[in-house]
């Protein structure tokens, strides 16, 4: 075999080699995922549909949905630790609003089979009373206190000339910061009411301020005055008690002319 041929079969040999080569696929690399972290998770109790004020529950209006351990806050209810809350929860009344898929608490039921919807819902120690409004809100802001507003309980009733020198009509603040319980029949604001009419607004009070408006309407008229959302609730249970009229001064009003008179 001569020279030539010998170098024309190394070259076809090595192109061949090349054409292997590249007709070969190249491998990818082979990318790992990284491992997820386990979530170990608890079965909370949560509100099947969005539960309104006084609505009587049953264990359709339950579900259970899987929240992560660590996010389970105190008062949370688990099916670990509850195996039956379906069964003792059936029957109850809710006392505030649940939104659904929100996680159900105890204190917003209230088992009241043996009594009103009122009195399921009134905290311990409290009194409901009702007292006589305008319906045409000239007692009551105009008409635009709702269920949950706090309110001042103003009284209006002839001035005794004996006593103040004048003849006329005496307005004093009897009650600060009450929690209006409902307007009429309506205990709860719905969506889009704007305002409420009725004859008579229900209040929550303490037994002392109970019996203070039960002898303030006998002796005048009521109207109420609307808290600021701000300055509403500021006033503790104690206070009430202690201090339920705030008596520092009065308004007396004859023939049109408003005058003070220090107590």
């Amino acid at each position: 075999m001569n020279k030539s041929r010998l170098i024309i079969l190394a070259i076809a040999i090595v192109a061949g080699f090349l054409a292997f080569l590249l007709a070969t696929p190249t491998p990818e690399p082979v990318v790992v995922a990284p491992t997820q972290p386990i979530i170990e998770t608890e079965d909370v109790l949560t509100a099947a549909r969005e539960l309104q004020l006084g609505t009587v529950v049953t264990d359709a209006d339950f579900n259970f949905l899987q929240w992560p351990r660590t996010a389970v806050g105190q008062g949370m209810i688990t099916r670990a630790l509850n195996p039956t809350i379906l069964q003792d929860l059936r029957g109850s009344v809710v006392r505030s609003s649940l939104m659904q898929n929100e996680p159900v608490r105890r204190e917003k039921l209230v088992k009241g089979t043996s009594s009103g919807f009122l009195s399921a819902v009134l905290p311990t120690g409290r009194r409901a009373v009702s007292v006589g409004i305008d319906p045409q809100g000239t007692a009551s802001a105009g008409g635009f206190i709702l269920p949950n507003d706090r309110v001042d309980i103003v009284q209006t009733s002839r001035a005794d000339a004996k006593d103040t020198g004048k003849d006329g009509y005496v307005t004093e603040t009897i009650l600060s910061d009450i929690r209006v319980l409902a307007i009429g029949q309506v205990v709860q604001e719905t969506a889009g009411q704007r305002t409420v009419t009725g004859v008579n607004a229900t209040l929550e009070v303490s037994p002392a301020q109970a019996e203070q408006l039960v002898l303030a309407q006998r002796l005048g008229g009521l109207s109420l005055i609307l808290r600021s959302m701000l300055d509403a609730g500021r006033q503790s249970e104690k206070q009430e008690e202690d201090q339920p009229t705030k008596r520092e001064g009065m308004t007396i009003i004859r023939f049109g002319v408003v005058s003070n008179v220090a107590k």
